[in-house]
């Protein structure tokens, strides 16, 4: 109940997946032409497998009481088929799994179970069998039961169906293998309901069958365990050789609606028996004709301008050319041109197609002209029809005939659009992949006329892709010289649209001398890419040889039609394409420049991302780099701070000596002295966190000094231990009774406590005199780290005062300087405005006035008289101010202001009508002098307030220093 995937190489098995998901067995396994999925049928169920991920897709449920037949892929499509045991069958999409369509139910008289199926390589024909004798054929595109063929009164059952390929049938097999119940595998014409030929007999039944993919060898597994290898070609013998002379069908009968009963057609037995041939004499084959068709003929060749086809034919057999003066008109008339120009124009005025915009990277051209009228013509063909915007092809088949009417557009694009429609029949079928029905075609013809080169071919695995279809998509421009090209083409607009496709196999006949000697691929592909030396009016010989001999079932013309020319007025609709493989087509490129723009806006996207992330990585360095300079410096830092402190260890250590010494002569002066001793150790202790003050700022210079300074200090403590002694002395009979009852009375206590520490010492020294030294330095250092850590302490909390009060500060100065600002900014704009007014005024009248002069002396005067007081005035206001800092000051403009008023006023000072323009702008130089020395004073003035208040906040929050 599950899959396991092989792979074998080098005839070694390797084990690649392991797949499960079936409950019951699977019985048929069916891969698309691609290789990537695969459907796994059991009786329950069928799954869809992506062979790339091995991973399952989709899976089809259905009821228990229908139970699934058989669902597998049609070849070289995309569609699913699934056949179910109630004989429904179902089509689907493989890429959406969307259902197509359903085949009807075949006819009551004719139902049959179905069990086994079988289609053709083109996927055009279904043939489905069951426990019958009846065989039912169905033609999907139609979606009909087209033929219901009756085998032998044998065969009661059909076990297996498998069609013959055939490398000349463009896919369509007409052959199909029927495996009975009595083990005999029939082979019969599809169309002709003949047997052909059979494998197997009834005492040595085959059990099961296979064709390989060529259609050349049949391998049979046999009831008896054997296995046989049959060759096609030694079966198909007798029915391969040449046919009878045939009749040219002249009219057909009207087609009709078929009942079950016309569907029916019994499969006939037997050779196909040919007349004896006379010896020495040639069949020789005519057409007959009516008389009556003679005026229909007539009519048929008149062309426009009062041309004839036959005669221009004659013309044509007996020059091997048209005249190069009237060859485009010829070729006008033969194409039936319409030259429908308003159609053209709206073709032309729907701009460049978007496929043909970058045409010039794939095909440079030297000549811009020849390149624009390229891009015109292809743009609008791919306007008139969608398919030939994905027809990669086209700009080969276009560019000779765009070469040659490069002058006149509108008769290039009908050109071309005519030998689309005529000359390129049923070439979009297969689209986008070469036309491999027209290719089949001239390979049926080759192969008739020229065996040995097809099998050369065959033999270097060359395809028709590779030897008629580069001769196709660019119409021999590659391997004809223009004048070649030309004559060519006089031949092929004359005649039925199959002398191109007989062309390229009259090409490859006339060039089969050095084809044969060609042996590697790469030769057969420079050979069909470029110029040969060959006579191009020996293969248009040979191409009516061909149109002449080669028999009706292979003629191409049989399978195209006759020419037709375009429409007037308007250009008709080209839908000979699968649609819908080119509206994938569309939705995938479209999807890709989506893809793409949404790719390009993600890489702007990433790019800027990576210029923040390259931009924020050197910021990120450059921060780094930062902290690891930080980093060093504290390390060395803290190795200085070590240093320094491993030299002051050591001085402490020096100095503990020295008081240990000093510590022994104060024991010898105890006795004497333990009332001075009380406040010799107070005073030892404020000098102890004086000096840990001192050392806090002064750790680097103590180095040099401490020596030094510990002497000095060590003397300064003898002295003041005798003057201590002194005042002691004098100030013990100066106090009163009760302090020296209060002073004896803590003597005497302080005396048990000495004589109790003693006691204790005495202990100690008995003890051991190295516990109690250990003893009293751990004492020492932690009433040290005790007083340090106070000391500390008390230096945080007046910083963060000091801190606090310069904020303090800072802000009612930033005030001050803010309001000061505005201030000036007002007055400068009042200034500006002042001199607008002036210099708006008619200042031009004002020539020839003498007495102005004097009244700008006078006004100067009185400006110089204003300015003095003013700068006397904010002399006297930072004196008064440095005398009382604590004092509030008012604000002084309006003060200034009020004072201002009360200055004499001049109405005329102001008028300045009557004024000289000399004596005005001296008069405005005066005023930018005195308003810039005016300025420089009241700076200056401030500055000297400013520090004055400094110093007053300054003395008024350090009182201690007030106090000392």
């Amino acid at each position: 109940n599950f899959l396991t995937y092989y792979l074998l190489l080098d005839f070694q098995t390797e084990l690649v997946s392991w797949m499960r998901g079936h409950e019951s067995s699977v019985f048929s396994i069916s891969v698309h032409a691609s290789g990537k999925y695969a459907i796994t049928t059991s009786s329950d169920t069928a799954q869809l497998w992506d062979l790339d991920t091995f991973q399952r897709k989709r899976k089809l449920n259905i009821r228990q009481s229908v139970g699934i037949q058989k669902v597998f892929f049609l070849p070289l499509s995309n569609t699913i088929l699934s056949c179910f045991k109630d004989n429904s069958i179902f089509a689907w999409e493989c890429d959406t799994l969307f259902c197509k369509y359903q085949l009807p139910a075949p006819p009551e008289s004719s139902s049959i179970l179905y069990k086994v199926f079988a289609v053709t390589r083109d996927g055009r024909i279904l043939a489905a069998g069951g426990k019958s004798n009846h065989l039912h054929l169905w033609c999907l595109e139609a979606r009909q039961l087209f033929r219901i063929i009756q085998m032998p009164t044998k065969v009661r059952a059909i076990r297996h169906l498998e069609f013959l390929p055939d490398s000349f049938d463009a896919g369509s097999n007409q052959v199909l293998g029927v495996l009975s119940q009595d083990g005999i595998m029939r082979f019969i014409n599809i169309q002709t309901c003949k047997l052909l030929f059979e494998i197997g007999s009834l005492d040595e039944g085959i059990s099961s069958s296979v064709i390989s993919p060529h259609g050349r060898y049949i391998a049979s597994i046999m009831e008896n365990g054997s296995l046989n290898v049959y060759s096609v070609q030694a079966l198909t013998q007798e029915i391969n050789k040449p046919p009878l002379p045939l009749v040219k069908v002249i009219e057909d009968l009207p087609k009709k609606k078929l009942s079950s009963s016309d569907l029916k057609m019994k499969v006939t037995s037997g050779r196909v028996q040919q007349p004896a041939k006379p010896r020495g004499s040639k069949i020789q084959t005519r057409i007959l004709k009516q008389d009556l068709t003679g005026d229909f003929e007539s009519k048929k060749n008149e062309l426009p301008d009062g041309l004839n086809k036959k005669r221009l034919q004659i013309l044509l057999k007996g020059y091997g050319e048209y005249p190069t003066k009237y060859r485009m008109f010829i070729w006008r008339s033969l194409l039936q041109l319409p030259e429908n120009h308003t159609a053209f124009s709206s073709l032309i005025d729907k701009g460049t197609h978007v496929t043909f915009l970058n045409l010039q990277k794939k095909y440079p051209i030297k000549s811009r002209k020849l390149l624009r009228v390229l891009q015109r013509t292809l743009s609008a063909l791919a306007h008139w029809s969608v398919i030939f915007s994905d027809t990669p092809y086209l700009p080969l088949l276009a560019f000779p005939f765009v070469k040659l009417f490069q002058n006149n557009q509108l008769i290039c694009f009908e050109v071309i659009a005519t030998l689309i429609i005529n000359w390129c029949q049923h070439w979009f079928e297969y689209f986008p992949n070469p036309p491999i029905n027209i290719l089949s075609m001239i390979e049926n013809v080759l192969a008739f006329h020229d065996k040995e080169l097809l099998q050369h071919f065959i033999d270097h695995d060359i395809t028709s892709q590779l030897y008629a279809w580069p001769l196709l998509e660019t119409v021999f421009s590659e391997v004809l010289t223009r004048e070649e090209w030309l004559k060519l083409f006089d031949n092929i607009f004359s005649n039925h649209p199959s002398f191109l496709l007989m062309t390229v196999a009259a090409y490859n006949i006339c060039s089969r001398v050095p084809l044969l000697n060609c042996n590697l691929k790469d030769d057969f592909e420079f050979f069909f890419h470029h110029r040969n030396n060959l006579d191009i009016n020996v293969v248009i010989r040979q191409v009516y040889h061909l149109m002449e001999t080669t028999p009706t079932d292979i003629h191409p013309d049989s399978m195209l039609n006759v020419f037709v020319a375009l429409t007037k007025g308007q250009y008709p609709v080209f839908n000979q394409y699968p649609k819908f493989i080119v509206d994938y087509q569309t939705q995938e490129r479209e999807r890709i420049r989506n893809d793409e723009l949404d790719y390009l806006r993600e890489r702007q996207t990433v790019e800027d991302m990576q210029a923040e992330v390259d931009q924020q990585r050197v910021e990120d360095e450059a921060w780094y780099q930062k902290q690891e300079l930080l980093r060093k410096a504290e390390e060395t830092r803290r190795e200085m701070l070590l240093q320094e402190e491993e030299k002051i260890i050591q001085q402490r250590q020096r100095l503990a000596a020295v008081k240990r010494e000093l510590q022994v002569k104060e024991m010898h002066l105890q006795d004497a002295a333990r009332r001075r001793f009380l406040k010799l150790q107070q005073d030892q202790q404020e000098m102890e966190l004086r000096r840990l003050d001192d050392e806090i700022g002064r750790k680097v210079y103590m180095r040099d000094r401490e020596i030094a300074a510990t002497a000095r200090d060590l003397e300064m403590r003898q002295l003041e231990l005798e003057s201590q002694k002194r005042l002691y002395e004098k100030n013990l009979t100066e106090n009163q009774a009760a302090v020296a009852k209060e002073m004896r009375a803590d003597a005497d206590a302080y005396r048990r406590k000495v004589d109790l520490e003693e006691h204790m010492f005495h202990k100690l020294i008995e003890a051991g005199e190295t516990q109690s030294q250990k003893t009293q330095k751990v004492i020492k250092e932690n009433l040290a780290k005790a007083e340090q850590a106070c000391l500390n302490t008390d230096w945080q909390i007046q910083s963060l005062h000091k801190q606090k009060c310069d904020d303090l500060q800072r802000n009612k100065c930033y005030q001050e300087v803010a309001k000061l600002l505005r201030e000036n900014r007002r007055k400068e704009i009042e200034i500006l405005n002042a001199m607008v007014e002036r210099e708006a005024k008619k200042w031009k009248e004002a020539e020839g006035k003498e007495f102005c002069l004097r009244s700008a002396k006078k006004a100067s005067a009185l400006s110089d008289a204003s300015r003095k007081w003013f700068l006397k005035q904010e002399i006297n206001a930072a004196v008064e101010h440095a005398e009382n800092p604590c004092h509030k000051e008012e604000p002084r403009f309006q003060n200034e202001q009020e004072d201002a008023s009360c200055l004499p006023r001049t109405s005329h000072l102001n008028d300045s009508s009557e004024m000289h323009p000399s004596t005005q702008i001296s008069l405005n130089r005066r005023a930018v002098e005195w308003d810039t020395t005016e300025q420089n004073l009241i700076q200056k003035v401030r500055n000297l307030r400013q520090r004055l208040t400094a110093q007053a906040r300054h003395r008024c929050q350090t009182p201690h220093l007030l106090a000392a």
